[in-house]
């Protein structure tokens, strides 16, 4: 190999020594036919490998690693395979002076008392129910009838939680497939757009499409997720719009996501405020609680604030990136928007990915809490609590005009006396054109 290189702990790496960082790790390095300091724009000799899960590694065990941090490997250019990449992982040059995965010192902020109660209400055993009947069927293949079960059983889940829910059908090469799509609208007069995702589909890379593919981490743990924080973020009113999406495709190569960011109409595009995407949030793979954060420089104010938002509610430990690669979030950058994926940490360590062995056993359910707590307080600060609303009260006595028939007295949101002759449930009060807001109980009157 035709570099020299030295693996150091970050705090100690030499100043203007040519250099990339890994978190608490850094790779020094001075190319054998040039001097330390000479610019250059790649390394001769070194090759940055970004992967999903051991991706990379169970394709090539016989490759030296220099360097291994878990989604991110150095090896020499001696030993590039023929393929740069695959849907699964990358090889490209590895460039110099650059940080490849951040360790980013976050304080915390002030707590929110309202956004500590929504941290609070994440539910283990909702989010343990939702992933355990996903993983329960076979395989969730994008083109299997179990992944229309699997989308069947979201639907219903977003519809009993008050989402407008619409499917998108989609091409996953010459078959067919769809996206899940849920929207709640916000109550501000200016509204922005926060889109919550996941791929639904799994995949069994070495048994074909008809083998076992439970997909319990990947990405059930990221599909209940989804399921979890709309559940959370359908309890409260917010300033802006939310969005689930559910995507298909994505094992085979972002299909469903591609897909989906091509047709958006530049005017949705430019409503985005933040897409936040989970993939694989369900194993442990070290000692610590780990999550990282990747994204792209266009997503970086919300990484800084989900790595704010682990600080203040919860005891992960994180790590970024602005290397994105290989999951749903990576369209949504490519076309300009910002997105972030929050994944486990440490990921290389999970063999059991993409396979028969990802099953429940391995998911650690305290891990997926606290990456839950971490978003939904990121998401609150993104769609920004709406104004409290008084709930109308009757102005009077409720009377009776005949038989069958209730008149009703409120005072509506713009301080004016209203009446409304209706059959006796609040819900009707939505007939009044939107002057009484917020009123769909279904309570008989008393």
């Amino acid at each position: 190999m035709n570099v020299r290189y030295l693996v150091v702990p970050t705090a100690d790496a030499a100043d203007g020594a040519r250099s990339a960082r890994f978190g608490d790790k850094t790779l020094l390095w001075v190319p054998a036919e040039q001097r330390l300091g000479r610019a250059s724009r790649t390394v001769p000799g070194l090759l940055l490998v970004t992967q999903v899960g051991r991706s990379f590694q169970d394709d090539y065990p016989d490759v030296t690693l220099l360097l291994d941090h878990g989604r991110h490997l150095v090896i020499s250019s001696a030993d590039r395979p023929r393929r740069r990449s695959n849907h699964h992982w990358r090889i490209e040059a590895l460039r110099p002076n650059t940080t490849i995965v951040d360790h980013p010192k976050a304080s915390a902020a002030r707590v929110d008392p309202a956004v500590a109660d929504l941290v609070g209400a994440v539910s283990t055993t909702s989010y343990q129910n939702d992933l355990t009947w996903l993983a329960s069927l076979p395989t969730r293949h994008s083109l299997s009838t179990t992944f229309t079960q699997a989308m069947d059983f979201a639907s219903d889940r977003m519809v009993a939680l008050g989402y407008q829910v619409t499917r998108t059908p989609i091409t996953v090469g010459a078959g067919h497939s769809a996206d899940l799509i849920g929207d709640r609208a916000g109550a501000g007069s200016n509204r922005q757009l926060v889109i919550v995702t996941a791929h639904l589909d799994s995949i069994n890379i070495a048994g074909g499409p008809a083998a076992a593919a439970p997909g319990a981490d990947d990405n059930g743990s990221g599909s209940a997720g989804v399921l979890e924080l709309g559940r959370l973020l359908s309890t409260r009113l917010w300033q802006h719009d939310i969005r689930l999406i559910l995507f298909g495709g994505e094992e085979e190569g972002l299909f469903g996501s591609k897909q989906y960011v091509a047709a958006l109409p530049p005017a949705e595009r430019s409503r985005v405020r933040a897409v936040l995407n989970m993939d694989m949030i369900g194993t442990k793979n070290s000692a610590a609680e780990g999550v990282l954060l990747e994204g792209a420089p266009v997503s970086s104010s919300q990484i800084a604030d989900l790595s704010t938002a682990a600080a203040t509610y919860t005891g992960l430990t994180v790590e970024t990136s602005l290397n994105p690669f290989a999951s749903d979030h990576v369209p949504f950058i490519n076309a300009g928007i910002p997105a972030v994926l929050t994944i486990e940490g440490a990921d290389s360590a999970n063999g059991h990915i993409h396979s028969a062995n990802d099953t429940l056993n391995f998911i650690d359910w305290s891990l997926a809490a606290e990456i839950l707590r971490m978003n939904i307080a990121a998401l609150a600060g993104w769609l920004e609590p709406a104004a409290v609303q008084r709930r109308p009260q009757p102005a009077g006595s409720v009377v009776s005009s005949g038989p069958g028939r209730i008149d009703v007295f409120a005072v509506g949101m713009d301080s004016a006396l209203h009446h409304k002759a209706f059959d006796g449930t609040w819900h009707d009060f939505e007939s009044l054109g939107g002057i009484v807001q917020g009123v769909s109980t279904g309570h008989p009157l008393s």
